[in-house]
């Protein structure tokens, strides 16, 4: 059995770069920055940045380069790939890149116009279900109800059981409890 495929998850290095190729399709290349952060034998803190190209086509072409910008977190699924051409020095070059097959958008990142999703519309950028939730108590949206919110300024809770509004119990996921 052959398997290749990765799952990245980090911030965009640099607004998408769109082009178009002489078939008329469009191509986005994307370069996402992952960190791996470690304590030495010292006990001092050590990070070690890589920086990936990601390549999206036909659709996720269109939807990273509309939605996507700069610093923003993004998780990308795709496979391998190796393309090698002639250089004009006649060596023989490589180059491996990630080919999307499948893009999920973290939350918005804080700050600077660039960072939005749509600069068109800015109310709707502030939108946040948790506040009208909890200020309309009576007039509950069934809507939003389903929506997660992810809010990176918001601290992480990891007490293992909680109640929501509607008195159901959900169980939380123990960070311990993974095995890697």
């Amino acid at each position: 059995m052959n398997l290749n495929k990765v799952i990245l998850v980090g911030r965009l290095a640099a607004d998408p770069e769109t082009r178009t190729i002489p078939s008329g399709q469009n191509v986005t290349t994307i370069r996402l920055a992952t960190s791996r952060v470690w304590y030495d034998q010292s006990s001092q803190k050590q990070e070690q940045t890589e920086f990936h190209t990601i390549v999206c086509w036909g659709k996720l072409s269109d939807i990273t380069s509309r939605y996507l910008r700069k610093g923003q977190l993004a998780m990308f699924e795709g496979r391998l790939q190796t393309r090698s051409w002639d250089g004009q020095d006649g060596v023989k070059r490589y180059k491996t890149e990630v080919v999307a097959e499948g893009m999920q958008m973290g939350p918005k990142a804080m700050g600077g116009s660039g960072s939005n999703y749509n600069n068109d519309n800015q109310s709707q950028n502030n939108y946040n279900p948790r506040q009208n939730r909890n200020n309309n108590t009576n007039s509950k949206s069934n809507d939003d109800d389903d929506i997660p919110v992810i809010n990176e300024e918001e601290p992480f809770d990891s007490t293992n059981n909680k109640n929501d509004d509607d008195g159901v119990e959900e169980k939380q996921i123990d960070l311990k409890d993974i095995p890697f």
